[in-house]
């Protein structure tokens, strides 16, 4: 059953399924680009990092876990349902994070964020540049009208990133995530177009 909209959708269906996912400047000599089959050792070593894996219960354990993840990646672009970048440097390539754009909602013109990077990257602004990149081009681009992320709590780098980017925070999403120590409240913090 087709739902009907009293108003039009933010984003038309077809608006980034007609072309190839793109490749974006991120600034710093990093640019965000789809993932590639010759990244799974990278993308796997790095969900063995204690941070990483302290914050993302959902970890890739093979490389053909990791394989099958970019097929699901290549569909969700597929089927306008979100974006995966790996993060990498512009001069030789080397992967230093991930950043995602999940759930995409056309109708109200929403979509969520989320993003890691390896440990020799952080503290340098990777993960601040591409959140960054990656809003300008999602909001200013192509349309969408609100961008969100969550975080935990005790996450403070994650919450510095968001602030950096210009996501504010707009409240405490009480135990609403499980980790591998238990429940933890969560950050909600969202970036709005301006009209």
């Amino acid at each position: 059953m087709t739902r009907a909209l009293s108003t039009p959708p933010v984003l038309p269906a077809g608006v980034l399924a007609g072309s190839p996912q793109p490749v974006l400047p991120a600034g710093q000599g990093l640019l965000l680009r789809p993932w590639e089959p010759a990244d799974a050792p990278r993308f796997l070593a790095a969900y063995q990092d204690t941070e990483i894996r302290r914050w993302h219960t959902r970890r890739p354990s093979t490389e053909a876990d990791v394989h099958d993840w970019f097929a699901a990646y290549r569909r969700d672009w597929a089927q306008e349902r979100g974006g995966h970048w790996a993060v990498a440097r512009e001069q030789d390539g080397e992967v230093l994070g991930r950043i995602a754009l999940r759930g995409f909602d056309f109708d109200d013109g929403i979509a969520g964020a989320a993003y890691w990077v390896v440990p020799t990257a952080r503290g340098a602004g990777v993960a601040t540049s591409a959140l960054s990149a990656l809003t300008a081009w999602a909001i200013d681009e192509i349309g969408f009208y609100r961008l969100h992320l969550d975080h935990s709590t005790r996450n403070h780098a994650s919450c510095r990133v968001a602030e950096k980017s210009g996501y504010l925070l707009e409240g405490t999403k009480r135990s609403a995530a499980v980790h591998d120590d238990g429940r933890h409240d969560m950050h909600l913090h969202a970036r709005i177009r301006q009209l």
